[in-house]
This record gives C-alpha cells, structure tokens and sequence, in this order.
C-alpha cells in the first residue's frame, strides 16, 4: 500500500515538471531562441569548415578544385597564342601573296627585257563572251597610252583601249571584237585571229592560204603587220582545224597561251 502511495505522488511530480517546462517554454521570447541559434551556428561553423576541409583532402576533392582551377588559366593562356598565332599566319600570306606578285613582276621584266615596260596590277575583270576587257592600276601617271600592248608570261593579253590617271582598260585578243594579224611557226604564213563568241579562251584562224598546211598543234604569234602588237608575242597553238566543203572557207581554233581567268599580273610595252 506505502509503495503505490510513493509511486503515486512520484507520477505527480513528473506531470507538474512537465507541465511547468510546457508553460515556461510556451513564454520563450522567439527573438532570444534565434540569438541563441544564431550563437551556436557562429561556434560550430569552424568545426564545420574543418570537418569538410579534412573530407575533402581524404576523398582529393581539394586536388579536383585546384586541378580545375589550373584548366580554366591553362585554357585562357592558349586561346590567347592561338589568336596570336592566327594573326602571323595571316600577316604570313599576305606577306608571300606580294612575293609571289614581285617575283612574277620580276620574271616577267626579265623575260622582255627588249621592250620598254611597265609593271600592273588586274583590278577589275569582265570576261565573257560578248566582250572582254581588264582594268588595271596603272594610267597616264605611268606613262600609259591607248593602243599600247599588254602581255603575261604566257603570251599575248590585248591592247589598252582606255587610259585614265589612275587606271587603264584592255581589250583582251579574245574579244569577238578584237582582231590580230599571225604568223604561223611552221609554215611562216599570214593568217588572222579574232576573238570568238563560242569559248573566252580560243581564237578563229581565218583567212588562211589554201596552200598552206596547218598542223595541229602548231604555234600561233603575231607577225607585227599592224600599228599595235610587236612581231613575235606568242598567242597560243592551233588545237583544231575545220575543213568545209569550200576550201577557201577552211578554219583553225587556236587554244591562247595566256589564261584569262587566272590573270592578275601583266606587263604594259611602252616602246612602239
């Protein structure tokens, strides 16, 4: 009986305890729990940091932020030397493209060495075949003047038709317009060649001797007749000979040495 007393008053006090820690932490000032937690987090953070730092250099996350790190600069650092490099490449080609044009400009000085020229520049093309002329960056400044020849390494290129200051127009031999007295290399004879609306690249031999005996393959050069084009330029070679039933009406297509499409580079005579 004296046992159940003591457990029963024991159990009261219990739920008084209780009942008195209800109400005390019902009137808590919330302000003063968030101070205090505040507090506790400031003291913990430090073991905290700790705590993940010793983590991360047992796992090696600390080598894969650095390692990442070092990527990001060694990145950068390349970007730049490509750049860099892209730039000399550039000044590089522009470099050997002016080479290459003196050295064409040279040899070609050298290899007309008889005529009295001047150096140029193509800067404008219109090459069809409905007409044919170039620009180029020499003019009356130069010493340019109508109806002077113009040649390539190859050969033949045409006439000036149109001197300003700063500029000249040619008519090239491959105009349908255009027309120039030939000799052929292995027979010597007189024959003309005009400009064609078929090909930008080929000649129409006419007016050929009916003796003469055309070979294909032969050699095609001007023979001076004429007040423009100096004897013995090379035009091209006879690629094609065309009978008809009327002998007189006999043609050849000459292929022309120089290549209109690639032209950039010319020589201009200025000795008659």
């Amino acid at each position: 009986m004296g046992e159940n007393r003591h457990i029963g008053i024991l159990g009261t006090i219990i739920t008084i305890v209780i009942l008195i820690l209800l109400i005390l932490l019902t009137n808590v000032d919330t302000s003063k729990m968030s101070y205090l937690k505040s507090l506790g987090d400031k003291i913990s953070r430090p073991f905290q940091t700790g705590f993940t730092n010793l983590k991360n250099k047992v796992t090696g996350n600390d080598t894969f932020f650095s390692t990442m790190s070092e990527l990001k600069e060694e990145n950068k650092k390349l970007k730049k030397e490509n750049q860099e490099l892209s730039e000399n490449l550039r000044e590089y080609e522009v470099i050997k493209a002016e080479n290459e044009s003196l050295k064409e400009k040279m040899n070609l000085t050298e290899k007309y060495a008889a005529y009295d020229t001047i150096s140029a520049d193509v800067i404008n093309k219109d090459i069809s075949n409905y007409g044919s002329n170039l620009v180029l960056n020499v003019g009356t400044k130069d010493g340019i003047e109508e109806k002077m020849t113009v040649i390539s390494d190859q050969g033949l290129v045409g006439y000036i038709v149109k001197a300003n200051k700063e500029t000249s127009t040619v008519k090239v031999i491959t105009d349908p317009a255009s027309s120039v007295s030939c000799n052929i290399s292995t027979t010597n004879e007189s024959v003309l060649c005009k400009g064609t609306l078929e090909n930008n690249q080929t000649l129409r031999v006419t007016y050929i001797p009916m003796d003469a005996d055309l070979i294909v393959g032969d050699s095609v050069e001007t023979s001076g007749v004429g007040q423009i084009y100096a004897k013995g330029i090379h035009i091209g070679i006879i690629k094609e000979i065309i009978t008809t039933t009327n002998s007189t009406d006999r043609y050849a297509i000459v292929e022309t040495a120089v290549d209109f499409s690639k032209l950039s580079t010319v020589l201009v005579i200025t000795n008659k």
